[in-house]
């Protein structure tokens, strides 16, 4: 590995990666809940929870991957070390796009919120949007301890502020069980719901697997990775849960699923305090500064871990008087810009579709990559081992296809022109860095780190 002249700074703690992670996965359901609504009406209480426990075989793969390769660079260097230098970059470049999307995607949850207290012409919210995610990449240039203070503090507060209106909800007189059994069930769209959901709604942990992106910046043990990723799981998972049946038990599905904001529609319709409303958007906000922070970050370090590798010029780990990759912030936000352009009016769905289908066939090489590594480098130390040999990376595997599958069945047109054009970008970096690397083939020369090359 080449020598560096700067490196990130460990100034995360343990505390803060569970608020960052968690934070990040809870993206909020204040503008995404009618969506849920509209495929499985409350029946998706039941999919969250099932979806955190097959996403386990997917999480454990990542967790013994992160404590053996704990680099930045993370996905890139585990599946450069499984299948050579080109499929990591391709996995890398997918890991960017499911970390890019978000970013745009909570600047209009920012804007639903907005709009509740001073509506903004439709013309202009595309112009909002950007203004917020540049608001952040000012704020993403200073030191990331700030970024773990303002996670801890936002995400117990969203968490906290949740579950009063939940409560609120559960003991208002008109939650009954009937608006919940009484149209359609659990299931209303039936198996085609559940099939389409099951794989969509992995979104929503869409999180856990930015965590190793940032193992550079961690100040504890590597091997605690793997408690982090499980919960960012489950934490999340419960709590969508209780929400969904919280909102579920006041309206129908089919009214929740037409509203704009379901919970200060609710507290409207049913004569609540117009203090909760309130409650309820500002939590919605709090989901959505978590989220923007988190994978905003790691988009950054995996620009900055790609550059670590060779597939991408230096100047991607160009680092601020802050410890922050200034150039890979500012890369960041060009992309930031270039979705929130192309999302359009069905921003959810959009989203979502191109998010999951990214992220499934990252979670697929990653479980493969810790399969061939078992067998290609057994002697190599793992700090955490998840348990038996091949079952865990095969699970991961067969989820990993499902949510791949159903994911294309969601993507509309426009997504697979944005995501044509998104791959054309991708192949841009290796024919520059080959027009480099014969130029100055030592500088340049691609690495591929192991566990010798750990600080």
């Amino acid at each position: 590995m080449p020598e560096k002249k700067e490196s990130l700074r460990k100034e995360l703690s343990f505390i803060s990666m569970i608020s960052i992670a968690c934070g990040a996965v809870i993206g909020g359901w204040l503008a995404e809940a009618p969506y849920w609504f509209s495929l499985t009406g409350a029946g998706a209480a039941w999919i969250f929870p099932l979806l955190a426990f097959l996403l386990i075989p997917v999480g454990l793969a990542f967790a013994e991957l992160s404590a053996m390769l704990p680099f930045s660079s993370s996905v890139d260097v585990w599946t450069t070390n499984a299948f050579g230098h080109g499929v990591g970059w391709i996995m890398q470049w997918m890991m960017f796009l499911v970390q890019v999307v978000e970013p745009p995607m909570m600047a209009f949850i920012f804007l639903t919120a907005i709009n509740y207290f001073f509506p903004i012409p439709k013309e202009l919210q595309v112009y909002a949007a950007i203004g917020i995610v540049f608001v952040w990449y000012v704020l993403s240039n200073f030191n990331i301890s700030l970024t773990g203070a303002l996670s801890n503090i936002f995400f117990f507060s969203m968490v906290a502020i949740s579950l009063v209106v939940a409560t609120v909800f559960f003991t208002n007189p008109n939650w009954t069980m009937a608006n919940i059994t009484a149209h359609g069930g659990f299931f209303p769209k039936g198996t085609s719901g559940i099939f389409v959901a099951m794989a969509v709604f992995s979104l929503k942990f869409i999180g856990f697997e930015m965590t190793p992106t940032m193992i550079e910046e961690v100040n504890f043990p590597v091997k605690k990775m793997g408690t982090v990723i499980l919960s960012a799981l489950f934490i999340p998972a419960v709590l969508y849960a209780i929400v969904v049946l919280a909102m579920g038990g006041l309206a129908p599905w089919e009214e929740i699923a037409k509203m704009g904001m379901p919970e200060p529609e609710l507290v409207h319709k049913l004569g609540l305090p117009g203090v909760i409303a309130i409650l309820a958007i500002f939590a919605g906000v709090l989901h959505a500064l978590t989220t923007l922070m988190g994978f905003w970050t790691s988009s950054a370090r995996v620009l900055y871990g790609a550059a670590q590798l060779n597939q991408l010029p230096k100047f991607f780990q160009k680092l601020n008087s802050h410890g922050q990759p200034y150039l890979s912030n500012l890369t960041v936000l060009i992309f930031s810009v270039f979705f929130c352009i192309f999302t359009g009016d069905n921003w959810v769905q959009y989203i979502y579709a191109v998010s999951c289908i990214a992220a499934g066939v990252v979670y697929l090489f990653c479980c493969l990559d810790a399969l061939v590594l078992r067998k290609k480098h057994p002697e190599w130390n793992r700090p955490y081992r998840y348990p038996g040999e091949t079952l865990i990376p095969v699970l991961g595997s067969l989820i990993s296809i499902w949510i791949i599958i159903g994911s294309m069945l969601e993507l509309p047109i426009g997504g697979y022109v944005s995501l044509a054009i998104y791959f054309a970008i991708g192949l841009v970096p290796p024919v520059l860095m080959g027009f480099y690397r014969k130029m100055n083939p030592k500088e340049h020369a691609l690495v591929c780190l192991t566990p010798d090359d750990i600080n």
